[in-house]
């Protein structure tokens, strides 16, 4: 294998010479970081992953799909808490102006990870202690603060004040009553929504890892506290082995779903069975499942609406990535959109009246194939080969025509004309066939 960070520079390399990913905006010099563009091959392995998604979780699990506005009014985000916590801490230098993501800077330099929560007094404390300063002219650093990462939008003549939206699941929130009547569920089920989202990022890298506009595939999982342990649908799934990484374990340790709730590590049988969906999801679509765990969370790095959370956390060049935040939020959007919309956004659920609670799996689909392509990529002594799961690769059929005389070449073309409706087929007839094979 690559050495770590050779590794990831090669997979970037990869993705630009064939157009998986690129800048977006690149003819021009000023185009801002953090903005990333598809080209036709991951267009492809994009929807294809979209659509296993939908499969094995949406249509499995009998999910509903909604596709919400991209832009949303202030009081939705008043009501969500974003105005006021969806922050994170920055530091500035004092000789170049430098702004950094103040808790990744510390991370850098002391190499262990710094809880975004933390305190900004606590921060301060320390860049004190270790005598950071600039990595990039060796100045003094200011004090911490805090900055808001949603982009306002003024709509209207009048401008009315709106958000691009940070993550697509307030929509699901708030269209949760219509859709609890319309579609006549009942308690336990689940919304989704695949779709983008904006962050203002502090400081955007490593290509499809950190970006300032991006993919997600949320599904929010609506329940009633009390019978969080009485779910059918778990019986399936009481003996899979989930890898999980507690906060009381140095490593990965393998336990069933049941043991999980049975020793309180998880706090339910409904919150395990769908951490046992996602874990099989990424087995499915080519994740190495030695390099997969579901991180504990600790109070400090908890979102602020988190009662429990799980991270799916996969190893790469680059360490540990986060691609699935999976959070249990308590009635605490319901409530707060209830409280601030003026509308009871109670059910009743076997006789008694309450506002559901919410377990989520917020996906982020750029990291996620972003990890694919580096776990699956091989490099032999000729050539360099990506391993994808055949439902995931691009092209699924090529018609390479031998020769050009008695017409085979008509023939292969009709062959490649019967397929490319049904199958992402490509029809080549340039250089020796070796090559086009290689």
């Amino acid at each position: 294998m690559e050495s770590t960070t050779s590794l990831y520079n090669e997979i970037v390399r990869l993705a630009l010479e064939r157009n998986f990913f690129f800048p977006s905006s690149e003819i021009y010099s000023d185009a801002p970081a953090g903005f990333y563009e598809y080209g036709p091959l991951a267009v492809s392995m994009k929807n294809k992953y979209i659509e296993v998604w939908r499969r094995e979780l949406i249509r499995r699990d009998e999910m509903i799909e909604i596709d919400g506005s991209q832009i949303m009014p202030k009081r939705v985000f008043v009501a969500s808490g974003h105005l006021e916590s969806f922050t994170d801490p920055i530091t500035k230098c004092k000789s170049c102006n430098s702004i950094f993501r103040a808790d990744k800077l510390l991370e850098e330099v002391l190499g262990f990870s710094v809880p975004e929560r933390l305190s900004t007094e606590d921060m301060d404390k320390l860049i004190l202690e270790h005598n950071v300063v600039c990595p990039n002219c060796k100045g003094p650093l200011e004090k911490v603060s805090k900055f808001n990462m949603m982009f306002k939008v003024n709509v209207g003549v009048s401008g009315d004040e709106c958000y691009l939206r940070p993550e697509t699941c307030q929509s699901i929130f708030v269209d949760f009553l219509r859709i609890y009547k319309t579609m006549r569920k009942k308690l336990p089920f689940a919304i989704a929504q695949y779709g983008k989202s904006f962050r203002n990022e502090i400081s955007p890298r490593q290509t499809l890892i950190r970006l300032r506009e991006f993919y997600q595939a949320e599904i929010e999982v609506f329940f009633n506290p009390k019978k969080a342990n009485d779910f059918p649908k778990a019986r399936e799934y009481e003996n899979f082995i989930l890898r999980l990484k507690p906060l009381n374990e140095d490593k990965i340790i393998k336990v069933s779903c049941k043991e999980s709730v049975e020793t309180g590590l998880i706090s339910s049988m409904l919150v395990a069975y769908y951490l046992a969906l996602i874990q099989r999801f990424y087995q499915i679509v080519g994740i190495d499942m030695e390099r997969f765990r579901l991180r504990q969370l600790s109070d400090e790095e908890r979102a602020f609406y988190a009662k429990e959370a799980w991270d799916v956390e996969v190893l790469t060049s680059i360490g540990w990535i986060e691609l699935v935040a999976c959070n249990n939020r308590t009635d605490y959007d319901l409530s707060g959109h209830s409280r601030v919309s003026g509308q009871d956004l109670s059910v009743y659920d076997d006789g008694e009246k309450i506002i559901p609670h919410v377990f989520e799996l917020s996906m982020g689909v750029d990291r996620s194939l972003f990890c694919i392509l580096e776990h699956s990529y091989v490099k032999e002594s000729e050539r360099t080969v990506l391993k994808l799961p055949p439902m995931l690769a691009p092209v699924q059929v090529a018609v390479f025509p031998l020769v050009t005389k008695d017409d085979l070449d008509k023939k292969a073309k009709e062959v490649y004309e019967s397929l490319k409706l049904d199958f992402d087929a490509v029809y080549d007839d340039s250089g020796s066939i070796g090559r086009r094979y290689r």
